[in-house]
């Protein structure tokens, strides 16, 4: 929640593309289940001096429908704004504020009921222009913001925070996706009661004080995610294009007509069937004592009710592709392509095979780079991705062009590979050094207890934890004919939706930073990312403080993310040497 970044690595690392070790080294959870449904994991590493814990929520945005959309992240937020004990200085108040803020946007929603009628029926352009306010609107929410101000001189701000770091946690954070919220941080040994009973205490007694004002912030967010960065408002375009009737089409951020009418008593009957201790699974790796564990899991988390009614499915499939999509766009960025394909979900039979064709693809000795890169030298970045959700699942094939290339040229050169899978033999030692390539990659992402304890919330996420302990043996065993199976499979031209940016007329890339053509294609995609996110801020003791953030939380990283980190790290610094130049001129 609170820097992008370290979410993008947290998730990365625990993404199903990084497997677990080979079953000769299994990962000894121990399992439990509380009387309220609510699960534990438990993974003891004596030798540590600190507990990397964490929980999931089984809830992200594919459990919303229209008229909601955002509603999983919103609450990554408000989980953090404490409960009837933290972050308040006069809690009885607090409470009388949020209920007469309420009152006085169930007349706001009403309002914006009429002014979407109106919107209808032409008589406005936009039912969210500010100009277009009829007075009372203007009034009431001139009143709600007296009671955001009157709250907010009783907070504490960021007490939850606080507590942990002066307790010596490091690392609380959350993120959301489609299928899950996981919330985690890092504490010291000794102190794991008091994670207990800050995690239970927010479950048990959530105060979401500053809704709607947090509301806003995610509203905030979006624009700066998506709609201020380059490629942002089409990404979500051709996701949505994508995805035809399955929820995985709206954002995770959400629509923003929805962040505007989400209302407090919807979010509280969200949280009501999604936060239920029997949709809740915890996961604690390192020093402790399994009983001791057990005993504090009762006494904290016992408490909780668990919801009368098991939390809906999601039901509603994605329906099949008939023929191909395309989508045609101009930005402020470097030509580059996107074919995507509706392949399987989480734990399918295929997907191990999917997952390995990619692994034959990726890399510095993959075969995109290769091609692309090296060989025809039309690309300056190319990767695949296969990406198994909970529901659905579907494999990308990504290029950025380079010099004159166009994205045509890139998108035939895609083609070709796939020719090349499909019909030529694949040698035996290509497929050995993939297999080799993950086996490595498992042991070395399980050595953290922090990422191990990450991989095992994302798993149960998705639907089994125990997807760490088998996913190897099953990557390992697949076959070269079985890579050409799903190749032949899952491409076809009626199965794929293609996206073409282009640059804008008059517009002019920004020149990739110092070292980043040197990071595989994935890592590639990350830093662009964050940079894309990072570009906004012009608020050189901002930079400032996440750099600080980020060097803190080096021994955290894999190894192989450090020279990511060293691109991110040049570039953020060369950003504000930027910004206080400018801010010198300015005098």
């Amino acid at each position: 929640m609170r820097h992008a970044l370290l979410l993008t690595l947290a998730a990365l690392a625990a993404a199903p593309a990084t497997p677990a070790a080979s079953g000769r080294a299994q990962v000894p959870v121990e399992e439990f289940v509380l009387d309220n449904g609510m699960r534990f994991l438990l993974v003891r590493q004596p030798e540590k001096t600190t507990v990397s814990a964490g929980w999931v929520a089984h809830v992200g945005s594919a459990n919303e429908r229209p008229g909601m959309t955002g509603i999983s992240h919103l609450f990554e937020h408000m989980m953090f704004k404490g409960t009837r004990t933290i972050g308040t200085k006069n809690a009885e108040r607090d409470l009388e504020i949020i209920e007469e803020q309420e009152r006085i946007q169930e007349r706001i929603r009403e309002i914006y009921r009429e002014q979407r009628r109106r919107w209808r029926l032409g008589e406005i352009s936009d039912p969210f222009d500010p100009d277009a306010r009829p007075p009372e609107l203007v009034e009431l929410q001139r009143r709600f913001q007296e009671l955001v101000e009157e709250q907010r001189s009783l907070m504490v701000k960021d007490e939850f925070d606080k507590i942990y770091t002066a307790a010596g946690a490091s690392g609380m954070n959350a993120f959301t996706n489609q299928d899950m919220t996981v919330y985690f941080i890092t504490v010291p040994a000794n102190k794991l009661e008091l994670w207990f009973w800050m995690e239970s205490d927010r479950l048990f007694n959530p105060v979401f004080r500053e809704f709607y004002s947090e509301r806003d912030v995610v509203h905030e967010e979006r624009r700066l995610r998506t709609e201020s960065t380059p490629t942002g408002k089409y990404d979500e375009q051709f996701n949505a294009m994508f995805w035809v009737s399955h929820p995985y089409g709206w954002p995770v951020v959400g629509w923003p007509s929805d962040l505007r009418v989400i209302s407090k008593k919807q979010a509280d009957e969200y949280y009501a069937t999604y936060y239920a201790p029997n949709n809740l699974t915890a996961a604690l790796v390192g020093n402790f004592d399994p009983a001791e564990v057990r005993a504090l899991a009762e006494k904290y988390f016992g408490r909780l009710q668990p919801g009368p009614h098991a939390p809906p499915d999601v039901v509603t499939l994605e329906v099949e592709q008939l023929a191909e999509k395309r989508m045609r766009a101009e930005c402020d960025c470097q030509p580059q392509v996107e074919v995507r394909y509706h392949t399987v979900p989480f734990e399918h039979a295929d997907s191990y095979a999917l997952d390995v064709l990619a692994g034959l693809l990726n890399g510095r000795t993959g075969r995109l780079y290769k091609s692309l890169v090296l060989d025809q030298q039309i690309a300056s970045s190319a990767a695949a991705s296969q990406n198994s959700m909970k529901y659905a699942g579907y494999f990308s094939f990504f290029a950025e062009a380079k010099g004159e290339a166009t994205p045509e040229q890139l998108e035939a050169a895609w083609y070709e590979e796939l020719r090349r899978i499909r019909e030529e033999p694949i040698p035996e030692d290509e497929l050995q050094k993939v297999k080799n390539q993950i086996a490595a990659d498992a042991y070395r992402r399980l050595e953290r207890p922090f990422f191990l304890m990450i991989q095992l919330l994302y798993f149960d996420g998705l639907g089994d934890w125990k997807y760490i302990n088998t996913w190897a043996d099953k990557t390992l065993a697949v076959t070269a004919d079985q890579v050409k199976e799903v190749a032949r499979r899952y491409f076809g031209p009626e199965r794929r939706s293609v996206a073409l940016y282009y640059r804008k007329p008059g517009s002019a890339a920004d020149q990739p930073p110092e070292g980043l053509a040197d990071l595989p294609p994935q890592q590639q995609q990350m830093v662009k990312m964050q940079l894309r996110q990072l570009k906004q801020i012009e608020d050189p003791d901002k930079l400032r403080q996440i750099l600080e953030q980020m060097r803190q939380r080096k021994d955290q990283m894999p190894p192989e993310f450090a020279p990511a980190m060293r691109v991110m790290e040049r570039w953020i610094e060369g950003r504000i040497e930027q910004l206080d130049a400018a801010k010198g001129g300015e005098r």
